[in-house]
């Protein structure tokens, strides 16, 4: 017998189930060899436009800090939508600068299915985009690199570098020398720095992790040969040199990187958008990537939702695979 339709005025939505994923679950769930590869298919999705992800917009609080919002969706999975906050003042009271959630809907009903930490996926998901150009770029026989910045990006560079490069000598630089001796105690191939003019230039890897208002190295630094990527958000300049893009060839996330923030990257404004590759066409073969052994690759990242996306996905699929969480009622 045909169930008789309810009208929307019959209907109410009563109770639903949600999975709740703490800081503590979400690490737990997380693979970082697997999210390199799930990121590595991600990009190749969003270079071929397969992964929807509109503009972020921001909501500015004077003088304290900034929130955005970063929604994204693609065939056989779940919609994503985080909110990032950074507050950078949060560190005076031993808060981190930047908390994040994330929320997963049903893609065939639109019913929140899972809220999740984002903080930590917001942290490893950056690194390990990095890292994956880091794969993808710099030369196969890369034995040194430099990480600038000892913060939380720093730290999870440094956790993720050694899975794509059989590095001897990892650097740590800082602002506060003491930040890096600290994270450097965390890694046996790693070595605190203080010239970093020197440690640039005698590296095959330059990974740009700081929160910085203005440039942390120079352009004439950097050797022939070498991969510099970029992870820091901090407009309206950065940590990146903008000289740098004339001696190099530069790999983004997409177009988008060369518009004003909180959209794209403040160092790539007024850049031409044509001298740039895609990240994921080079990893799809579309278009090329390092050409020669004296190239200087750069990849400079502003943080797309697709990476949100695949991670929040990852973490969502073990933990019901798994049976972690909490339920709770919506």
């Amino acid at each position: 017998m045909e169930a008789i339709r309810k009208s929307a005025a019959e209907i109410e939505k009563g109770d639903l189930p949600i999975l709740v994923l703490s800081e503590a679950d979400v690490k737990g769930l997380i693979d970082p060899l697997q999210l390199l590869d799930a990121l590595a298919d991600g990009f190749r999705d969003l270079s071929a436009g397969l992964v929807q992800a509109p503009e972020r917009p921001e909501i500015t609080i004077p003088r304290k800090g900034f929130s955005l919002a970063m929604p994204a969706w693609r065939v056989g999975m779940s919609i994503a939508v985080k909110v990032v906050n950074v507050f950078e003042a949060n560190l005076d009271i031993g808060l981190t600068n930047h908390l994040a959630t994330i929320n997963l809907f049903d893609p065939s009903t639109g019913a929140p299915q899972c809220v999740m930490d984002g903080t930590y996926i917001t942290a490893i998901r950056t690194a390990a985009s990095a890292v994956l150009s880091v794969r993808q770029l710099s030369r196969r026989e890369s034995r040194t690199a430099t990480i600038v910045g000892a913060g939380v990006q720093g730290r999870q560079h440094l956790d993720l570098l050694p899975l794509v490069r059989d590095f001897d000598e990892i650097r740590v630089a800082s602002l506060h020398h003491e930040d890096a001796i600290s994270l450097a105690k965390t890694h046996p191939k790693a070595v605190a720095v203080v010239n970093v003019k020197q440690a640039v230039g005698t590296s095959d890897v330059v990974c740009l992790a700081s929160h910085s208002y203005q440039p942390v190295i120079e352009a004439g630094w950097v050797r022939p040969g070498t991969h510099v990527s970029s992870v820091g958000y901090a407009p309206p300049s950065g940590e990146l040199p903008r000289e740098l893009l004339d001696i190099s060839k530069l790999f983004v996330e997409t177009a988008d990187a060369f518009k004003s923030p909180p959209v794209g990257c403040a160092e790539l404004k007024g850049w031409d958008v044509s001298t740039a590759t895609l990240l994921g066409d080079a990893i799809s073969g579309k278009r090329s990537g390092r050409e020669s052994a004296a190239q200087i690759t750069l990849y400079k990242a502003m943080g797309v939702a697709m990476e949100d996306l695949v991670a929040a996905n990852l973490v969502y699929s073990a933990a019901k695979s798994r049976g972690v969480g909490q339920i709770a009622t919506l």
